[in-house]
């Protein structure tokens, strides 16, 4: 049975929720019998995701704020350019595990342009198959069995599991904010008898939206210089800071490419999430490690979507910076109409999320029965913050993923939802 160790917290196992009339049963599932699976507790948004299908069926007009999966078109110029390279047969063969050159040379071009970072494409650079594949593998790269793993709670769900599926030891800091995180991580330095091999972070944060400034991730590099431990910066989403905020890369910071890796996708800045592709930068020895691991699973991605994104990156900032505006639209949108309707939330400085304490009348039926509530009778879907970690209790994820009509449908749902139960 897996167990996380929640930093400052009593161990936590996870044997059994109640969920009310779903109650999912960590202990027993079919799956058990294999090993890594039987470490893996059942995905708990897939209870809201089901009630969603059910309502669908029965012809129910449900507004999805759920998953957080971009609904923008790829700009043409990308397509078109993916479309060409398809029709060429040559194309069609295996292409390369660590991403063709010129790929390769365009990610580097990017990061010298938008942060004044050099990275050599040849060895500090790695294309991979979205940012999924290179957080998974990489840890299966550079993680041994027992290796602590430092990262925030609440947190996108791979990097709490893909620590435990690498046999490491998931120890989880509680982020209500960036600096308390900080303050934990420092906290365990000094008193912790296992120091980490690895410190995990993403900023801007998926669920939470915290944002942070170059002088953390300063205090982040030299931490884990002064102790010894690697770092891998998740930066999803990177061109997605509001009202003028630009999120830095951790590879800015001077002395980090001797011990950290930045992971870098198309999914958010180009509207590429289902083509699948990504960057691992920065530290030689990890890219090393990553790429070797991936010469056994992989060929590297179909070689047309790696054409593509060549001009997507070459061509498309325009087009990442258009985007960014139409989340900063949506997320003023949404997050102004919920506080009309008496639901206090605060605006994100980045992300494609809003991360909503539930309205305290609320809480004491928890995230996930909040989040089934709020479907049957408002007719939205939301994630239930618990599906990011025992600290996300208490909250839930809006993802901005709507037009400007189905939000504004979604907020007068709401609104009749809350009146209601007044």
């Amino acid at each position: 049975m897996a167990t996380l160790k929640f930093a400052r917290f009593s161990t936590l196992h996870f044997t059994q929720y109640s969920l009310g009339v779903d109650t999912i049963n960590f202990m027993s599932t079919p799956t058990d019998d294999f090993y890594r699976i039987s470490k893996l507790p059942p995905y708990v948004f897939a209870v809201v995701n089901e009630m969603k299908a059910r309502l669908r069926a029965d012809q129910h007009d449900v507004v999805d704020l759920g998953m957080g999966n971009p609904d923008g078109a790829t700009p043409k110029v990308i397509v078109n350019k993916a479309i060409e390279a398809l029709r060429n047969s040559k194309n069609h063969r295996y292409s390369m595990s660590k991403g063709i050159p010129h790929l390769r040379d365009e990610i580097v071009k990017r990061y010298k342009k938008n942060y004044d970072v050099d990275l050599d494409p040849a060895t500090e650079a790695i294309v991979t198959i979205g940012a999924k594949d290179a957080l998974a593998h990489l840890l299966f790269a550079v993680i041994g069995p027992g290796d602590a793993v430092v990262s925030p709670n609440p947190a996108y769900p791979i990097h709490q599991y893909g620590v435990v599926m690498a046999e490491g030891h998931a120890c989880m800091l509680p982020m209500p904010d960036a600096n308390t995180f900080l303050s934990g991580l420092e906290d365990l330095y000094r008193t912790s008898t296992r120091k980490p091999k690895l410190i995990l972070i993403s900023f801007p944060h998926n669920p939470t939206t915290q944002c942070v400034d170059l002088d953390f991730m300063k205090e982040i590099v030299r931490l884990a210089a002064h102790h010894g431990s690697m770092i891998l910066h998740d930066f999803a989403y990177a061109d997605l800071g509001f009202d003028g905020y630009r999120p830095p890369s951790i590879l800015q910071v001077p002395g980090a490419k001797d011990l950290a890796v930045e992971i870098f996708s198309m999914s958010k800045s180009y509207n590429m999430a289902g083509w699948r592709i990504g960057f691992c930068l920065g530290n030689k020895k990890m890219i090393a490690a990553l790429a070797r691991i991936k010469s056994y699973l992989d060929y590297g991605v179909f070689q047309p979507l790696q054409i593509a994104s060549i001009i997507a990156l070459r061509e498309c900032e325009e087009d990442t910076k258009k985007i960014c505006a139409l989340y900063q639209k949506r997320r003023d949108l949404l997050v102004g109409g919920l506080n009309k309707a008496g639901w206090a939330v605060t605006p994100p400085k980045g992300t494609m999320f809003v991360w909503a304490p539930i309205p305290e009348r609320y809480k004491p039926l928890g995230s996930l029965e909040f989040s089934k509530l709020m479907l049957e009778k408002a007719l939205v879907a939301v994630s239930p913050g618990i599906g990011f970690g025992p600290m996300g209790e208490g909250f839930v994820r809006f993802a901005l993923i709507e037009n400007d009509h189905r939000t504004r449908q979604a907020i007068r749902s709401i609104k009749r939802f809350l009146s209601a139960s007044e």
